[in-house]
């Protein structure tokens, strides 16, 4: 059996980071094949009051609320800083106005952009890091489907 080298199986974890936030490439991991299946097309025609609406007990803002701070705490846990973060705190399920969700948007590619960076510097350092990055890949694959069926409930 072949080993796979640490730097394939990181560039594959981008790979599929990007598809999450960014949408499909050359083909899908696990999106639909439109580039608009990424977590940052998904949310951009989304209306602060669209955002705020509380479906199934929470809202598309709190989930990225939420999936900001996973993706911050994330991003220095890779680094090798494995102190404990508070995550309750991050689902705060206040309805937003248009500037709040505005920041979130900001918010969001901007943490996006932090954890790649942490990756492509520091999943190869330890397996905890290297776990750490498939974890916060995961965790992010999870809030894009959450967040996609919420808008899906509420369109239809």
């Amino acid at each position: 059996m072949t080993e796979l080298p640490i730097q394939a199986a990181t560039g594959e974890l981008l790979a599929v980071l990007r598809e999450a936030f960014e949408g499909p490439e050359r083909w899908s991991y696990f999106t639909d094949m439109l580039p608009e299946s990424g977590l940052l097309h998904t949310l951009a025609p989304i209306t602060a009051e669209e955002a705020s609406r509380t479906i199934g007990g929470t809202s598309i803002a709190a989930h990225t609320r939420h999936l900001i701070h996973g993706m911050r705490v994330s991003a220095t846990r890779i680094a090798g800083d494995r102190t404990s973060a508070e995550w309750r705190e991050s689902w705060h399920s206040d309805p937003v106005d248009d500037a709040e969700w505005a920041d979130i948007l900001d918010g969001i590619r901007e943490a996006y952009t932090v954890l790649r960076e942490a990756i492509e510097e520091h999943a190869e350092d330890s397996a905890e890091s290297f776990g750490d990055a498939l974890g916060a890949i995961a965790h992010a694959v999870y809030h894009l489907g959450a967040i996609r069926s919420k808008i899906a409930c509420e369109r239809g």
